[in-house]
């Protein structure tokens, strides 16, 4: 239950933050004035809000205004999210070009979007981990069966590779030994390092091999054997990196973008960073539908086609609508933004590993 309690005031704070970046964007307000000044500095009022500050010119000071202010921010975003998600999932690249061109407040805003689902994704990974329990020792197989099991192995691995290397030396090998003798080789090194994890235990034997680790970098170093001495907190701190730096995304995308326009000038940064913010809200809309429907023990068929197909179908759509591209001039920037985005999560990752363990 406190998984869902955590995971509901997660979406409030993620959509309060995002009508606190997008607190108004040209929509108009409605009511009567309460008031002949405005109550924040005092100006004649002329219409509904101040044209000074721009207050509402009726303030609710009741106890049931604090409730309507949180389902405000959580679900209404002045309406403008009824138009805008259904757009971001069947029409990205119109939604990208009439934000671009000037259409601000038939919508809600990228950033504001991109805020609300990222909190909406951690906040659905979070409930779903609180509600997981894991079992990973099943057998009734004690440490001493174990160890036997897999000495056999060992043996009879061992004598098949003597064999084999004897048939070498006296001549009389085929074609199939040296390769045999390679497979035996390595099948008795993972034999090995199973047999030395069952004896001292698994997390002694994790911790011996990442002890022995060495990236040249001792701040990376030290930070990799905190994260061996405590992998629970390394990956609560890995956790909270990602939900603090997701907009980092943002900055490490758009260059990508902008490599594909290069000859096209009328395209600029601020076009390319819409496009960019849209099509990572659909992300984080899509992650949290996917893990969703496999909590919920979806067919695989559904959610695989939708990892499979969701991301570059819309990057597709996306693209053509949001710079007016012809069919083949989206798909083959379509495949080479799917390359540029394994390089992107790849460098956020390392940035996240970077921050995450060496704090």
């Amino acid at each position: 239950m406190s998984g869902e309690f955590a995971a509901a005031g997660d979406i409030a704070t993620g959509a309060l933050i995002g009508r606190a970046v997008e607190p108004k964007a040209g929509e108009h307000g409605v009511g009567q004035d309460a008031h002949r000044i405005c109550l924040n500095c005092s100006t004649a009022l002329i219409g509904s809000f101040c044209h000074a500050c721009g207050q509402n010119g009726h303030v609710h000071k009741t106890l049931t205004s604090i409730g309507h202010d949180l389902l405000h921010g959580v679900f209404h975003f002045e309406g403008k999210v009824w138009r805008t998600v259904p757009m971001l999932v069947t029409r990205p690249g119109g939604l990208t070009r009439r934000y671009i061109d000037g259409e601000r407040a038939r919508f809600v805003s990228p950033l504001a979007m991109f805020l609300f689902f990222v909190f909406l994704m951690f906040a659905t990974f979070h409930s779903l981990e609180s509600g997981t329990d894991f079992n990973l020792d099943t057998t009734s197989t004690t440490k001493a069966e174990k160890l036997a099991k897999i000495d056999g192995e060992i043996a009879s691995t061992q004598a098949k590779l003597d064999r084999a290397q004897q048939r070498v030396a006296q001549g009389k090998a085929d074609d199939d030994d040296q390769g045999d003798i390679v497979g035996y080789q390595a099948t008795l090194n993972g034999l090995r390092v199973a047999r030395t994890s069952i004896a001292v235990g698994p997390e002694e034997a994790r911790k011996q091999a990442v002890s022995n680790v060495s990236t040249g970098w001792p701040a990376l170093d030290k930070g990799i054997r905190k994260a061996n001495d405590n992998p629970e907190l390394a990956l609560y701190k890995l956790q909270s990196s990602a939900y603090k730096y997701s907009w980092a995304l943002i900055p490490i995308s758009v260059p990508f973008v902008a490599l594909l326009f290069l000859w096209r000038r009328r395209f600029k940064l601020y076009d390319h960073a819409i496009f960019v913010t849209y099509s990572l809200a659909f992300m984080m809309l899509l992650a949290t539908t996917i893990s969703l429907l496999m909590m919920i023990g979806a067919p695989v068929w559904l959610y695989g086609n939708l990892i499979a197909f969701g991301p570059p179908i819309h990057i597709f759509f996306q693209l053509r609508g949001a710079y007016q591209l012809n069919w083949f001039s989206a798909l083959w920037r379509t495949f080479a933004l799917l390359i540029f985005a394994s390089i992107t999560l790849t460098l956020f990752g390392m940035l996240l590993l970077g921050l995450g363990l060496m704090e």
